[in-house]
Parts: structure tokens; C-alpha cells; sequence
């Protein structure tokens, strides 16, 4: 049985004009598709800028990348912040957690449709978020409820613990992008309609990846206060296993 594994680094950028073009940060990340059809992504995402974020994220998704499990930990300032799993069924949402704001959270949320993605903050996986869109209406817009988030930080920096919310996905289309990795043929998307459904509405965010199954990261940025930019530098593919 074989199983194929994507690797790859994300480099972190600021636009902001005092700050152009400098590394505030990086992920490295890997996605195994296991021949079950199971997909497992494992990412180390660093934010640099003060107080720092090291985060660590292993998530299983089915074909469509709903979630299956998850487990996070965080560091903020160079100092444990959380740690905590959480499980996903047809019928409920569970979660053993413990962070520093709220000790020792227990949490089990009844659901009456399968979640369709769980935000963990890894770069990388708001690509994989993208799965959700119907691609065979062509572009446009489609409003995605009852998600969830592992923390509704926008730089994913408290808890972890389940935070519910919805929002969109407007498809802009297919364009050739560059990035340090290369040269692909590129979805283009936007999330939209984050306001009342966060604590703060997330800035305008532009995200491109790669115009087949993979549905890799390519390069991503936020506007607003933001003003952030990511781009995949390295990556390859190896597949292992017996045949």
C-alpha cells in the first residue's frame, strides 16, 4: 500500500511600508494521503513578531478535508499558552483541552451536519479550506455556517478550544502564478464575510493554490492592519510504499 506526502516551507512577510518584505515568520508543513484516502498535515508555524507564536498542528481529513482529528499545541512569548485534541462525528464535536487564560475545558457540541472544516491556523491549510467551494458553478461566492476554529485569534495565538462561525468563499478564477517554488497553473480565492461571526472581522484575504487535487499553497496575503504576506519557497512530493 502506498501513501504520498507533499512537504514543504512557507515564508512569512510583512507589507507594511516601515517593514516591506521582511520575514515575520515561517511554516514548515507536510500532507500525507494515506491509502485510505485519509489525509494527515503536519505543521510547525512560527510568527516572530512580538509575542511570538510557535504552534504545532496535527490534522486528519477525509477526501473532502472535513476534519476527523486534531491535536495543537502553543507556545506565546516563548511560553506554554494550550495544548488539546479534539474529535469530530456526524453527530457531535468533542474537545479535551487545557490553555492558561481558562485551566482544564471539556467541551461537547451537538451538530446536525458533518463539519466541513476546522480552522486550525496552519497557512497552509487555508488551501486545503478551499475543497469546500463548488467549483462547477464557476466563480462566485458561497457562505459556509457552522465551522470551527480553534481559536478565533486571527493569529491563532490563545486557547485551543472550539469557537463556532461561518464565512465565505468567493472563486475569482485561474491565473499562472510565480513564487520562489515555481511556476503553476493557480486557483484564486478570497474569504469574505467575517464580520459577526469573529470577535473582530478578519481583514480582506487573497489566497492562490495550485489548479488540481492538491490544492497546495501557493501565496496568500491579508490587507487591513494586518498587511501580512505568505508564499510557499520549497517543496516535493514523494511517494512511498509497496506497490
Amino acid at each position: 500500500m502506498k501513501h504520498r506526502t507533499i512537504q514543504g516551507t512557507i515564508l512569512y512577510t510583512s507589507k507594511k511600508p516601515e517593514r516591506m518584505d521582511q520575514e515575520r515568520g515561517r511554516e514548515f508543513f507536510s500532507i500525507t494521503a494515506q491509502s485510505d484516502d485519509v489525509k494527515v498535515l503536519h505543521a510547525h508555524c512560527e510568527i516572530d513578531d512580538a509575542p511570538n507564536v510557535v504552534r504545532d498542528v496535527i490534522l486528519a481529513m477525509n477526501p473532502d478535508a472535513s476534519p476527523i482529528d486534531c491535536s495543537v499545541r502553543i507556545s506565546v512569548g516563548d511560553k506554554y499558552e494550550g495544548s488539546g485534541w479534539m474529535r469530530f462525528t456526524p453527530h457531535y464535536v468533542e474537545c479535551e483541552t487545557h490553555n492558561q487564560r481558562d485551566g482544564r475545558i471539556t467541551q461537547k457540541v451537538d451538530i446536525s451536519t458533518p463539519v466541513k472544516w476546522l480552522q486550525a491556523h496552519p497557512i497552509v491549510g487555508d488551501a486545503l479550506l478551499m475543497r469546500m467551494y463548488d467549483l462547477s458553478q464557476g466563480p462566485g461566492k458561497t457562505f459556509f455556517p457552522d465551522l470551527f476554529l480553534t481559536s478565533p485569534d486571527h493569529r491563532g495565538a490563545t486557547g485551543p478550544l472550539l469557537f463556532k462561525t461561518g464565512f465565505g468563499i468567493r472563486y475569482i478564477g485561474e491565473e499562472t502564478v510565480t513564487v520562489k517554488a515555481g511556476t503553476f497553473n493557480a486557483r484564486h480565492f478570497q474569504v469574505v464575510d467575517t464580520a459577526g461571526n469573529l470577535p473582530e472581522e478578519h481583514p480582506p484575504y487573497n489566497l492562490w493554490c495550485t489548479a488540481d487535487d492538491d490544492y497546495l499553497f501557493l501565496k496568500a496575503g491579508v490587507e487591513g492592519y494586518m498587511q501580512t504576506f505568505y508564499e510557499l519557497v520549497d517543496y516535493k512530493i514523494t511517494e512511498r510504499g509497496l506497490s
